[in-house]
């Protein structure tokens, strides 16, 4: 009962953050409410977290998917996050974690940052950043990086309100598999890709 009144507490906590971060820059976050515990699932269950030794999660606002994505990965695994607003990063700071790399920057940076943890190339890329509300150039340097940074076989999970992603994403990485989530405010798309071996 304790515990679910702490994880209630938390995600009250975090959705206020979350409408103060769309406030701030609302063509950074895309929504004005965090994620639901379902799309959390599907997030996690796309990006079979239970192999990877090195991940990456872009725009992880303040931490909701981060936190699923941390319980869902093995102990001697890394979580790099790239966020751009400072103050987001801050709450992903408080999470406390040793496994969790937080970093303030863009993800057009993602082979140069990699480089500065001494990572190696990620096993799988997660992005929530808002590919609708960013100009078409920036969003398809983010995808070449990605696909630039995965090692074959790599994948990279998107999730998304709209279909921009897919589109950008195409000529870079082929055909991507979709999947809906209507358990969410608004309802989520996701799409993967695989680099090829």
């Amino acid at each position: 009962m304790e515990e679910t009144q702490k994880t209630e507490s938390r995600r009250s906590v975090r959705g206020i953050d979350f409408f103060r971060g769309f406030l701030r820059s609302p063509e950074q976050v895309g929504s004005i409410i965090p994620s639901s515990r379902f799309m959390e699932r599907r997030i996690v269950s796309l990006s079979e977290l239970d192999g990877p030794l090195t991940v990456v999660e872009l725009g992880p606002g303040t931490g909701g998917t981060t936190r699923a994505i941390l319980e869902a990965m093995r102990p001697d695994a890394r979580l790099l996050t790239i966020e751009l607003d400072p103050k987001f990063s801050e709450i992903l700071n408080e999470i406390g974690d040793p496994r969790l790399l937080p970093h303030t920057g863009s993800a057009t940076d993602l082979g140069a940052i990699l480089a500065e943890y001494g990572l190696p190339a990620p096993d799988v890329v997660i992005s929530g950043i808002p590919f609708s509300t960013m100009p078409r150039e920036v969003g398809t340097e983010i995808i070449q990086a990605i696909h630039d940074c995965l090692p074959p076989g790599g994948r990279f999970v998107a999730y998304q309100f709209r279909g921009h992603v897919g589109r950008l994403g195409r000529p870079i990485m082929g055909q991507p598999e979709v999947e809906f989530e209507l358990l969410n405010v608004p309802p989520m798309r996701f799409y993967r890709w695989r680099k090829p071996s």
